[in-house]
């Protein structure tokens, strides 16, 4: 199929492009890379009436940081933000993570603000939001904003973002000490979206004490599940199997997932009782270095 008529415009600068979608209101969307947006046009699961080309906005095409924050603009291609050394020195779990996404072709086109604001919850860089605790910044005509991750996705394909609102840039937490990370899927094809996902990012002391933990899955509910209950579980303690095993089992009774046609709901709930031992190991052997 194709997609419905629409009017397209490209605009030069962010100004016009915020202007373009105050004027449109619930019937303008952005394109950018096109990777979520164009196959839902084609099968007429959208039909905007108005399409607002923002490849050529590069002010918002960057990666940077300083000694607390990295900072992505939404523009910004995934395959870009895979190979950078920046990224991969001061936040290890992203580049982790994109290298998850679809295939090359599709990290060369998508975008980092285009994935998250889709906000699928099987979807690795909403996930990895979540799990870090970015902070989205978003802009109108009248107002910019930021948000915290744990506001941000409301339910399955939602986020608190409004018609005339765009996701400009991404802040994310720069982890000092001995920290490490790990991000897992299950998919059942390289390049498909994750039926589980896991992500942990964690902080030792030097007694080999976890001191700080953060531990979130993707594809157990309508939006990336960030589990409260690892850190006071884990925080001050060594990780041993029978942590490591209450934790799984904490996660197994947390998780509410739906069956469909990929997976059954307990067969997600055991990919999320699996994977999530795996990942808080491996994020702990990692800062152990």
């Amino acid at each position: 199929m194709k997609p419905a008529k629409f009017d397209y415009y490209r605009p030069k600068d962010l100004p016009e492009a915020l202007s373009l979608l105050e004027s449109s209101g619930f019937d303008g969307k952005i394109i950018a890379g096109g990777q979520s947006l164009v196959p839902i046009m084609n099968m007429r699961l959208a039909t905007p009436e108005c399409l607002i080309d923002i490849n050529g906005l590069q002010d918002l095409n960057f990666i940077e940081s300083d000694d607390h924050v990295l900072k992505i603009g939404t523009m910004t291609r995934q395959n870009t933000v895979e190979t950078s050394q920046l990224i991969k020195d001061q936040c290890g779990l992203v580049t982790e993570a994109v290298a998850h996404i679809g295939h090359l072709q599709t990290r060369n086109r998508g975008t980092i603000g285009g994935s998250i604001v889709h906000a699928d919850p099987s979807a690795e860089l909403p996930l990895v939001m979540m799990a870090l605790n970015g902070t989205l910044h978003i802009s109108s005509e009248d107002e910019t904003r930021s948000v915290n991750a744990e506001d941000f996705f409301l339910t399955f394909l939602t986020t608190d973002m409004m018609p005339n609102e765009m996701l400009t840039e991404v802040h994310l937490p720069i982890w000092k000490g001995r920290v490490g990370s790990s991000f897992q899927e299950i998919a059942r094809r390289h390049g498909d979206f994750a039926l589980v996902a896991a992500a942990c990012q964690l902080e030792l002391d030097a007694h080999d004490r976890i001191s700080d933990i953060r531990l979130a899955l993707g594809g157990v509910e309508a939006i990336p599940l960030l589990i409260g209950d690892a850190k006071e579980l884990l925080a001050g303690e060594r990780l041993t199997d029978a942590a490591l095993q209450k934790v799984a089992d904490v996660v197994a009774g947390s998780v509410e997932p739906e069956s469909d046609l990929h997976a059954s709901a307990a067969y997600r709930t055991q990919l999320a009782k699996v994977l999530t031992a795996r990942v808080v190991h491996q994020a702990y052997e990692r800062a152990k270095g």
